[in-house]
């Protein structure tokens, strides 16, 4: 039987089974010591998925993407699932997940990126077929609400993902450097230089400032992504497990009291105590002028982080801004916070 017919039967069986939330799929236990597993590098030619597992896009998002992919010298595919409403998701959460699920099984799709976040990623993670997720290794790009996806994935079946530009910011020279270093040119040993700040409304603005929290080095795999979901996962099936990992952290219009908040519940996580280093990336629009009611987004962090002697930073070159890095989740990674200097030290992708 072709690859082609056994992709369209699979999708068939695939897409009756997404139609009920009660699927086993999710709630299965994590074996541990799951061995990673090492998507393809990318290729000129290549072709890559594209879906919305949050948020509704905007048909001016969809060909900014297939216009950027093109440039670069990808091909491009989706289904139509992409361009619906859902109230303010693109689609139900079953015709989400279905995208998603039916992207790794098929033969023609090299690697799967994600037009754009927003809420949603979380509804879909008990729907997910990770058996044949894990069977068809592919690259899965994003970040924002596709933290959720990238870390549960591979917690549950080794897959690495990637931390790194959606398709409507992937048109920025940095992000697309290292989303071609990390992704078509593996190395054992990768530098992760930040962004130099040409903008007088980036280097002029606190939130972009660098600064080191607690001095150190630290060395460990890399978990990790937006603050919002990697807090929103404490208590469930999909917790991070923080333990011995260099763990980054970024977010976006978020109050000081919100990230504190969010801040303080994290640390009271027993694995997080036990990260070997803690990374901040550009918390863009989190920051407030310091007043008698208010403290400002750089007295939150310190007086949250510091007292955990972890080595620790903030303001490196990836969240939601324009110069995003691409951080492999479970590539082992060394950290050095008093130089800021973050690099990997394996290759994400075989």
């Amino acid at each position: 039987m072709s690859k082609r017919r056994s992709f369209l039967k699979s999708a068939t069986a695939l897409g009756a089974a997404t139609l009920f939330h009660q699927t086993s799929w999710g709630n299965e236990p994590k074996s541990k010591n799951v061995p990673k597993v090492k998507p393809k590098k990318l290729k000129l030619g290549d072709t890559i998925g594209l879906i919305a597992p949050g948020f509704a896009i905007k048909m001016e998002a969809l060909y900014l993407t297939l216009e950027t992919l093109e440039k670069m010298g990808f091909k491009t595919y989706h289904t139509d699932r992409i361009k619906s409403n859902h109230g303010y998701f693109s689609n139900t959460d079953e015709e989400r997940a279905k995208d998603l699920n039916e992207m790794f099984i098929n033969p023609d799709i090299d690697a799967v990126l994600c037009v754009r976040g927003g809420y949603g990623c979380t509804r879909i993670l008990d729907l997910l077929d990770y058996d044949s997720i894990k069977s068809n290794p592919k690259a899965l790009i994003g970040f924002s609400d596709i933290t959720a996806l990238i870390n549960t994935i591979y917690k549950k079946t080794g897959l690495v993902g990637f931390h790194g530009p959606v398709g409507k910011t992937l048109d920025d020279e940095y992000s697309q450097t290292y989303f071609k270093k990390v992704l078509m040119d593996p190395q054992e040993s990768l530098p992760i230089k930040n962004a130099i700040l040409k903008d007088p409304k980036q280097y002029r603005n606190s939130e972009y400032y660098r600064y080191t929290i607690t001095k150190g080095i630290g060395q460990g795999e890399l978990v990790g992504g937006s603050l919002s979901l990697v807090t929103a996962m404490i208590g469930t099936p999909y917790e991070i497990d923080f333990t011995d990992k260099l763990v980054f952290l970024e977010d976006v219009e978020e109050a000081p009291y919100r990230m504190d908040r969010m801040l303080t519940q994290l640390t009271q996580v027993d694995t997080f105590l036990k990260a070997k280093g803690i990374i901040f990336g550009v918390c863009k629009g989190c920051d407030r002028k310091r007043t008698t009611e208010n403290f400002t987004l750089r007295e939150v962090i310190l007086d949250r982080i510091a007292p955990l002697n972890i080595p620790a930073v903030y303001g490196m070159s990836f969240g939601h801004i324009p110069q995003n890095s691409t951080l492999p989740i479970g590539i082992e990674a060394t950290f050095n916070a008093y130089k800021k200097e973050l690099r990997l030290m394996e290759a994400a992708v075989c």
